[in-house]
This record gives C-alpha cells, sequence and structure tokens, in this order.
C-alpha cells in the first residue's frame, strides 16, 4: 500500500509543479488552487509511505516520479524542448526509481 500511496504521490508532485509554474507567481487562482491542493496531498502521501518505507528510498522515488513527469510533461505540451539526451537522462531517472524499489 505504501508504494502505491508513494507512486501517486510523485505522480501529484508533478501537477503541483506544473500548476506552480502555471501560476505566475500565485497571480491566476485556477493554477494556484491546483498547486495547493496537489502540495499537500503530496506531502501527505509522502509522509504516510515514510511510516514504513525507508527515508531516503521514499523521498528520492518521489522525487524521481515528479521530476520526470513534469519535464516529460512539459516536452509533451511544448513548453520545454525535446532531446535525445534528455530522454536518456529521464529513463536513467526512471531506471534508478525501478531499482530503488527493486532492492527495497
Amino acid at each position: 500500500m505504501a508504494w502505491l500511496v508513494l507512486i501517486v504521490s510523485g505522480v501529484l508532485e508533478a501537477v503541483w509543479a506544473t500548476a506552480l509554474g502555471r501560476s505566475e507567481g500565485f497571480t491566476r487562482f485556477a493554477p494556484t488552487l491546483v498547486f495547493g491542493v496537489a502540495i499537500v496531498a503530496s506531502m501527505a502521501g509522502l509522509a504516510f509511505a515514510m511510516r514504513t518505507l525507508p527515508v531516503g528510498t521514499a523521498y528520492a522515488v518521489w522525487v524521481g516520479i515528479g521530476a520526470s513527469l513534469t519535464v516529460v510533461y512539459a516536452m509533451a505540451a511544448g513548453t520545454e524542448p525535446a532531446s535525445l539526451l534528455k530522454i536518456v537522462f529521464l529513463l536513467m531517472i526512471v531506471g534508478g526509481v525501478i531499482g530503488l524499489k527493486l532492492s527495497s
């Protein structure tokens, strides 16, 4: 259960990071609201997962999922240029996250 909550929390990290960028310094209401809800839910899920998973592993997986999805979304939306090197490095992050899961 902790792993599932951690994965969802990592996805929510990508949501709040994207919403933060779109909030334009908290001047736009809808993205600011999404940011607030997503960051609270993401942190609560991370805290829940850390009750049973090692702190270092949980945090690294949470950040890895959030960072990877944030960049993938930005590339898909066209707000960040895609390149072969970026994709290779994203795959390395995902591989690291999978490795942490398999070694726990």
